[in-house]
């Protein structure tokens, strides 16, 4: 006698259901829509570290300019600051340093403008100012935007 096995009606599922594929696509576009934004951000807040740095070591060479010459007339950014021999700068620029105004014999004030090229003006914190003072601004700007 031949023996029969009986296959049960429902089939062994092999793969995803469609609802399953969604299910999933769903949850990695949540995921990437926080992602990467935040990953964004934190980009933005590196760059804008580099340009405080950026400021703080232009407005050191400022320093330098003025006592050899006892004046901040003259200085050339692109000449005491942009081509140091010892590190030149490379790299994309993500703002760009420069002063605010006129310089006057007893002060300065530099700024950093954010690109528009690179992404960087979107960040909340804009153009950032200092002085020869040490003064940070603008105020319009949060005080985060120098503090972190």
């Amino acid at each position: 006698m031949t023996s029969y096995r009986y296959r049960s009606s429902a089939r062994r599922s092999r793969g995803f259901t469609l609802m399953e594929l969604m299910a999933v696509v769903a949850i990695i576009a949540i995921l990437v829509g926080i992602a990467v934004p935040t990953y964004q951000d934190s980009v933005r807040k590196s760059r804008r570290g580099q340009a405080k740095s950026d400021l703080a070591e232009a407005a050191q060479a400022m320093e330098r300019y003025y006592t050899i010459n006892s004046t901040y007339v003259g200085a050339n950014l692109n000449t005491i600051y942009n081509n140091p021999p010892q590190s030149p700068k490379v790299g994309t620029a993500h703002y760009t340093i420069s002063f605010d105004g006129a310089v006057t014999a007893n002060s300065f004030i530099l700024q950093a403008v954010p690109s528009t090229t690179t992404g960087q003006d979107k960040d909340k914190c804009g153009t950032m100012n200092l002085s020869n003072t040490g003064a940070k601004g603008p105020s319009s700007i949060p005080a985060e935007c120098w503090n972190k």
